[in-house]
């Protein structure tokens, strides 16, 4: 702090970030009395751990509230500034304060970012507890973070903030900035933040600073988010009519209404990834078999979106959802899972048939598992008269393919199957 620092110059989400867990929006699932996190903060009895979700829940915040109730020595550490020489530094910092008697929390902003031998270098000094590890990711740790070290953290999943979580903190930086918004303004503007508390008190900030008379206009807001009024509540009713007129047109195959109401949702500020993930489930739900590359298409659009975000992959989205429109239908899919989950649920205590059982020990094959199995690949035909359902369940059949598209090539590929095992099944 120098003479000529003011706490007001301070982006709004710095003024208004919490010290202590009662001031903290969100994460109830944590972070309320008696939730595990809350525990662990409130004893100061910190073990390490990974702090997983999106931007703008409150992984820094959080680290920022344990540092202020600790009474170990707290180290910020920032993964995008740092490297080995900065980490072995900080270990040697952490050794000295062990050996009198201090613990030393460790918290690594973004640490997905660091590469293996990085990672690595933390690797023993957890071990032995020199450092307890805070570290916070956006990224799935199971891919991003070292098996071993993953292995020694407490991971706890952050989700996105919802409607009603960011609108309390926007009420509280309208009385920090002193200016008038209504409800219906607050809502667009935590709709618009997607689960983001960074990114809302941004909006805020920014609509305030362009304000008339200290009051955040929905002309301002307009102006501030460059979105016309289509802004709709994610959790309401419109959220579900959109995505099921874009689900419906896709299935009857029209294309230009399928890309009118992918339009609608993206202007409207719709997460992306939630738009590509219904895409996948109608790539195997609704054209299935009768088009196999419908399915690697929707992943590789819900990959691009969450590469690039908005508003690139717009264009990925709309590839997809024209390809699923164009494709042929088959939910034989679905009729199949659907038809052999019924059966699953009405015969759970069905034992798995001997002869496919595994057999890794001795003990088992003297119980017969496994015994009388038969190696597809070991005949011509690749295929044998083995049994594989339950007794009381054979000779159902789930999988009726349709003459859709790939589905015909499908179907006669089983009927010839089906046609075989029944000339060769056993004569009892």
């Amino acid at each position: 702090m120098t003479l000529f620092t003011h706490p007001e110059d301070e982006p709004l989400a710095a003024r208004m970030r919490p010290l202590t867990l009662e001031d903290f929006a969100g994460q109830e699932h944590l972070i309320a009395p008696g939730k595990i996190l809350h525990r662990i903060i409130e004893s100061d009895k910190i073990p390490s751990m990974i702090f997983w979700g999106p931007p703008g829940v409150g992984k820094t915040t959080l680290a920022g509230i344990i540092a202020h109730k600790t009474h170990a020595a707290f180290i910020n550490f920032s993964a995008v500034t740092s490297g080995i020489k900065d980490i072995r530094e900080v270990m040697k910092q952490a050794e000295a304060n062990k050996n009198f008697g201090e613990r030393t929390i460790l918290f690594v902003d973004e640490i997905h970012r660091f590469n293996k031998a990085q990672q690595d270098a933390f690797l023993p000094f957890v071990e032995k507890g020199s450092i307890i590890l805070i570290g916070a990711t956006t990224e799935n740790p199971s891919f991003e973070i070292n098996g071993a070290l993953l292995s020694r953290c407490k991971v706890f999943v952050l989700k996105a903030l919802s409607v009603d979580d960011l609108m309390k903190l926007l009420r509280r930086g309208v009385s920090v900035l002193g200016v008038s918004a209504g409800d219906d303004i607050l809502r667009a503007m935590a709709v618009f933040a997607n689960g983001d508390a960074r990114s809302a008190l941004s909006l805020l900030e920014m609509a305030s600073m362009n304000s008339e008379n200290n009051t955040i206009t929905p002309e301002i807001l307009e102006q501030c988010t460059s979105r016309k009024s289509l802004l709709y509540d994610k959790n309401g009713e419109e959220h579900y009519n959109l995505i099921s007129a874009l689900h419906k047109s896709m299935r009857n195959s029209d294309p230009d209404a399928a890309v009118y109401w992918l339009a609608r949702m993206l202007e409207a500020g719709e997460d992306p990834l939630y738009i590509a993930r219904r895409i996948v489930r109608f790539a195997s739900e609704d054209v299935g078999l009768a088009e196999p590359g419908a399915l690697s298409m929707a992943v590789a659009a819900y990959q691009a979106c969450h590469f690039l975000g908005m508003p690139e992959c717009s264009v990925h989205l709309t590839q997809a959802v024209i390809h699923m429109s164009i494709a042929p239908k088959s939910n034989a899919l679905y009729l199949a899972y659907n038809a052999a989950r019924d059966d699953a649920m009405n015969s759970l205590a069905e034992p798995v048939p001997l002869h496919i059982r595994n057999a890794p020990t001795r003990l088992m094959r003297e119980l017969n598992y496994g015994k009388g199995y038969k190696y597809a690949h070991d005949y011509d035909e690749k295929i044998t008269d083995m049994e594989c359902l339950p007794e009381n369940l054979q000779g159902r059949e789930y999988y009726t393919p349709t003459e859709q598209g790939s589905e015909a090539h499908y179907k006669k590929r089983l009927e010839n199957i089906r046609k075989w095992k029944a000339n060769n099944k056993p004569k009892l």
